[in-house]
């Protein structure tokens, strides 16, 4: 099986997701995807990857990112493999909202890297978390998630870099 080239970008690392227009920052929630989101998460709207089948691959767990006390609107989408001894981030997505230059918030794909690196630290796993990365991104990763270059595309983000990004996002929770 092909594995998917991570594509997103790490626009901003915060405790939360910042809003572009206002600046305003909004406290998030990460919780279970469940089968009457997949509705508005289609092609047609503007995702890019086929998140029915991530959410049916009974080896996987996929997250939403919302905002607190707005769990209808999603903001990024997250779908993880627990493997022996460490995370496997097989999809990350930001909303279509959420993407280039007129993206509405900044901190979404940060957000669901954290959210693994925490859910390594609760498997005993020391934070240790790696994802296949698209070539041109390699350098992006290694400088804002403190990820390394294992070996072909591969990337591993172990217990440091992912101390660091668990304590920036979950502190208060």
């Amino acid at each position: 099986m092909k594995k998917i080239e991570q594509g997103f970008i790490i626009d901003r690392l915060t405790d939360s997701i910042l809003n572009t227009i206002s600046g305003d920052s909004f406290q998030t929630e990460i919780s279970t995807l469940k089968k009457s989101d997949l509705k508005n998460i289609l092609k047609k709207n503007g995702w890019n990857f086929d998140w029915k089948t991530e959410f049916n691959d009974l080896k996987k767990e996929v997250y939403k990112l919302t905002i607190v006390n707005n769990p209808d609107i999603i903001q990024g989408l997250l779908s993880i493999t627990i493997e022996s001894d460490h995370i496997y981030m097989g999809l990350l997505e930001s909303a279509p909202f959420n993407i280039g230059k007129d993206k509405l918030y900044e901190g979404v794909a940060g957000n669901l890297v954290a959210y693994a690196c925490k859910i390594s630290f609760q498997k005993g796993y020391d934070g240790f978390v790696a994802f296949t990365a698209k070539t041109s991104l390699i350098n992006h990763y290694e400088e804002t998630l403190g990820a390394y270059h294992f070996k072909n595309q591969r990337m591993i983000i172990d217990t440091e870099p992912a101390k660091f990004l668990v304590t920036k996002y979950f502190k208060t929770r």
